[in-house]
């Protein structure tokens, strides 16, 4: 089973209940640093962790899992222009998001589980990020929920790296990964 993702946007209540049912999602981790809209109140935290639940789609807010991280002065993260994926991408290498990250895929290995941010478009969002975690670190497939239903298989950033250690660099040189006793790669979890 997938870890899936998905950007509210300007979608409402209805609109988004639909696109998680017909994608049979059962359970939505939200990744929003600040987890309210002015907009569409309908996916503010409050209003979202009461809906949800019933209609069978259980809610949690994973603010170690959130955007908008300061990029460090001096970051191998080179190959990233957006300061702040520069910052996410220093943040993915502290205990604080591999705790989270495990919780994550724990919970969506045992049902249809998926992160939720406020942009619609996977590529422009720190979700891309936490899939090419997902993909690369720990060997999780996931997929990407769109608003017009389909479902877009995660292809990874090309230049994001996998370090020896099993963490990710987006330095834009080629992937690697340190092989463990069985071949396996090394995981940092």
């Amino acid at each position: 089973m997938p870890l899936f993702t998905f950007g509210h946007g300007t979608a409402q209540r209805d609109e988004l209940l639909c696109l998680l049912h017909t994608a049979g999602i059962e359970a939505l981790v939200d990744v929003r640093t600040a987890p309210g809209s002015r907009r569409n109140p309908d996916v503010a935290r409050r209003e979202m962790q009461c809906w949800l639940p019933e209609h069978c789609i259980s809610y949690r807010w994973e603010p170690r899992l959130g955007g908008w991280r300061k990029a460090p002065a001096a970051t191998p993260d080179t190959a990233l222009r957006n300061c702040s994926f520069a910052g996410y991408a220093a943040h993915m290498r502290t205990q604080e998001f591999l705790d989270a990250m495990r919780g994550l895929l724990d919970e969506a290995s045992h049902r249809a589980t998926t992160v939720l941010c406020s942009e619609s478009v996977w590529w422009r969002c720190h979700r891309r990020m936490i899939a090419d975690f997902s993909m690369l670190s720990a060997q999780f497939p996931v997929m990407h929920l769109m608003h017009d239903g389909t479902v877009d298989e995660h292809r990874p950033t090309d230049v994001a790296r996998l370090r020896p250690d099993g963490l990710l660099v987006y330095d834009g040189t080629a992937v690697t990964g340190q092989k463990g006793q069985e071949g396996q790669l090394t995981l940092p979890f």
